[in-house]
């Protein structure tokens, strides 16, 4: 195994906290019952890829949730639900990530989406009385301006070939499995870290 120079953190569960079932809870008290089919941690319909790869914007996505949800909501109530999932931002997180920079090269990859983007970067500033979240990174990327998004290997290779890094060189954390398996095949080196776990706990 070869040693770590570089990390590509994940955003949701690693620094920012996200509770699924809030967004899950508010769609359904709506009338979404079946919103489990449509999103999930695990599982994105197509409406949600192509909001995430960013192929609509977020008004073409509401359009397109209330066709696939077949409820009939206002642009403000499905924006409301969809980010009730996004909590806070533990400082501790923060100061952690500081620490490390200058041992390893560090990145973000989220799969995100503008509407998402838009909401914890205000949570982000609320929370840290800091105004840049991107900025404690080399560079953070997300799947609404790659145009890619995880667990897809070629996700990995774009980020890779992009800064010039050697896979193996290169430690992927996330909390989802299906990610981290995506990053094996790309041959990153991964730690599947799930909460309560926090980077708070690792060792690097």
């Amino acid at each position: 195994m070869q040693p770590i120079k570089n990390i590509i953190f994940d955003l949701g569960g690693i620094f920012l906290n996200i509770d699924y079932p809030k967004t899950e809870k508010a769609f359904i008290d709506m009338g979404v019952t079946h919103f489990p089919t449509l999103y999930t941690q695990h599982h994105a319909s197509d409406i949600f890829e192509l909001l995430e790869t960013g192929k609509i914007t977020p008004g073409e996505f509401y359009e397109g949730f209330r066709e696939a949800s077949g409820v009939t909501l206002t642009d403000e109530q499905i924006h409301s639900a969809w980010n009730a999932m996004l909590l806070d931002f533990p400082v501790e997180r923060i100061e952690w990530l500081e620490g490390i920079k200058d041992k390893y090269k560090v990145f973000l990859f989220s799969n995100t989406n503008r509407i998402h983007y838009d909401v914890f970067r205000e949570i982000y500033r609320k929370d840290t009385g800091r105004q840049d979240f991107d900025s404690n990174f080399i560079k953070a990327y997300y799947s609404h301006d790659l145009g890619l998004r995880k667990p897809y290997p070629e996700s990995f290779r774009k980020i890779l070939e992009e800064q010039g890094l050697l896979a193996g060189e290169t430690l992927f954390i996330d909390d989802t499995v299906s990610n981290i398996e995506g990053a094996k095949k790309a041959g990153l080196q991964t730690i599947h870290l799930v909460p309560p776990s926090s980077v708070l706990q690792l060792d690097l």
